[in-house]
């Protein structure tokens, strides 16, 4: 009898000393240089690369957002379950949306800190694998609720729009 063909693997990529590249210690010093590696002295507000980058209208907000995309590529490859990919997804896009805002936006940005945020999500799954909190379904429930809301406000428009038209030749 004959043993089957080994299948191939599919490996993460390796660093220079044979670490994997989506280790723990190199995530998490991701987050830190991204979000808090800089202190403005006499202060207790941190400040990391992602803030920086952040001030270079348009373009920075894309690279950050990239950037903060590795953290959530890793959780993937680590198998963490889609509704926490999806808040570790949401927490990015508000990241980029509302960083986008000039002056304001950097600001939210240097508070929000989307990627200790998704750090932390990926850690508390590994420790915990199967757990699932209230917090990761309400922030599906609410994502839904905002993108129905925003389809629903163009057809709503438009339904009072065509009514109060009617209205109006009724009048006449």
């Amino acid at each position: 009898m004959q043993t089957p063909a080994p299948q191939p693997e599919i490996l993460l990529p390796r660093t220079g000393q044979g670490r994997r590249l989506f280790d723990d210690e190199n995530l998490d010093l991701l987050s830190h240089v991204l979000e808090d590696c800089f202190r403005i002295p006499g202060t207790r507000i941190r400040f990391g690369i992602d803030g920086i980058i952040g001030l270079i209208p348009g373009l920075g907000d894309i690279i950050t957002g990239l950037s903060a995309c590795i953290i959530v590529v890793a959780a993937w490859f680590r198998g963490v379950p889609y509704v926490t990919l999806v808040r570790m997804l949401v927490n990015v896009a508000i990241d980029v949306i509302i960083g986008a805002i000039p002056f304001l936006g950097d600001i939210f940005d240097i508070a929000w800190k989307a990627n200790r945020r998704n750090y932390k999500l990926l850690t508390r799954h590994l420790s915990e694998p199967h757990r699932h909190t209230w917090r990761d379904w309400c922030v599906l429930l609410l994502l839904a609720l905002t993108i129905t809301g925003i389809l629903l406000v163009p057809v709503i428009l438009l339904a009072w729009l065509m009514a109060h038209f009617v209205h109006a030749l009724r009048l006449r």
